[in-house]
């Protein structure tokens, strides 16, 4: 448990130096001390004390999480779980948690480092699929930005678009951002839904993901435009997470995500996940330092390209992969 502290207190601080030594660290721990992860690695025979460099990590495949407590040990008496929304009658995610708090206040701070404090903000969350269900990551991180903004127009909604506009009308004067968090079917709805959209100079809109079997996909480019032309934005904002990691990245524009201290993304080859890409694009592999208590090195379902800032795009899931809630699929 003090590792864990440790560790909360380096990324809470800001403490992450050396990103490869924080993460080789954090591999040996994990590897001796994460039961699936450990079975995992002896299985594909690797011997993690020849492990000295990122590129040799071991990632662990995401549906792990669907049939395993992904924990490592000292995570004796965790607080709870995140689960992943999936899709009628598909088995979703578990991520297990040992603080919420720690979630939580990592969330904010990964927030406000891309957009300034929640205080200068009004956070209107319109994400009525992730409201219909319990242990929602994602609901827990907007509840709190919703509080902490201290905004009386802050709050949640559902599918009453008349008064999430009404709301956007009385700020249209207001000298604080609007933030519209929204799943992305939710967003078309609004759209399209034939309610007056009050022009607001201060608005964000950002998408979260998800078309929840709602709405046929669409490519990003696709539900930007819409999204633009019906809010009269000149970018579409969005947030990149999911249930089976701490952190958080967020796009400005163009589905272009800056990936914050705690993270990191390598990606593999599309036909061997055990080799990584040599091109810009392929597998996207995540190191997530906030999964100190569970299991920091994923091998997603999505596939990505990185351009020369190190910025990620994500371009899509792979065949045969369950859709997930959290994630737009775009060409």
């Amino acid at each position: 448990m003090e590792y864990f502290k440790s560790f909360e207190e380096d990324i809470l601080q800001g403490k992450i130096q050396n990103f490869e030594q924080k993460a080789l660290e954090l591999f040996q721990f994990q590897a001796m001390n994460n039961p699936i992860y450990k079975a995992y690695i002896k299985a594909r025979k690797v011997d993690p004390v020849t492990i000295d460099r990122m590129e040799d990590i071991p990632f662990l495949p995401i549906r792990f999480f669907k049939d395993f407590q992904v924990i490592s040990a000292g995570l004796n008496h965790f607080e709870g779980y995140y689960s992943s929304s999936g899709t009628t009658g598909a088995i979703t995610s578990r991520h297990y948690f040992w603080s919420e708090s720690f979630y939580l206040q990592h969330a904010l701070k990964l927030f406000e480092k891309a957009y300034g404090s929640i205080k200068e903000f009004h956070v209107l969350a319109l994400l009525p699929a992730y409201l219909e269900r319990k242990g929602s990551s994602l609901v827990s991180m907007a509840d709190y930005f919703i509080k902490e903004s201290g905004s009386k127009y802050s709050g949640f909604y559902l599918y009453n678009h008349s008064d999430l506009v009404t709301t956007l009308q009385k700020l249209k004067k207001n000298t604080k951002h609007v933030l519209l968090l929204g799943v992305t079917f939710a967003l078309l709805d609004l759209a399209e839904s034939g309610v007056e959209i009050p022009d607001l100079p201060n608005l964000i809109v950002m998408e979260t993901g998800g078309m929840k079997g709602r709405r046929i996909e669409m490519v990003r480019e696709e539900v930007h435009e819409k999204l633009m032309h019906a809010f009269n934005v000149e970018k579409i904002h969005s947030e990149y997470g999911m249930t089976e990691l701490m952190s958080q990245a967020y796009s400005k524009g163009e589905g272009k995500y800056n990936l914050p201290d705690s993270m990191h993304v390598m990606l593999r080859d599309i036909n061997d996940p055990f080799t990584f890409s040599h091109r810009m694009q392929g597998g996207i592999n995540i190191i997530d330092l906030a999964n100190f208590h569970s299991c920091a090195f994923i091998e997603t379902q999505d596939l990505g390209k990185l351009d020369e800032k190190g910025s990620l795009e994500v371009l899509g899931r792979f065949d045969n992969s369950e859709i997930r809630g959290c994630n737009l699929m775009v060409n």
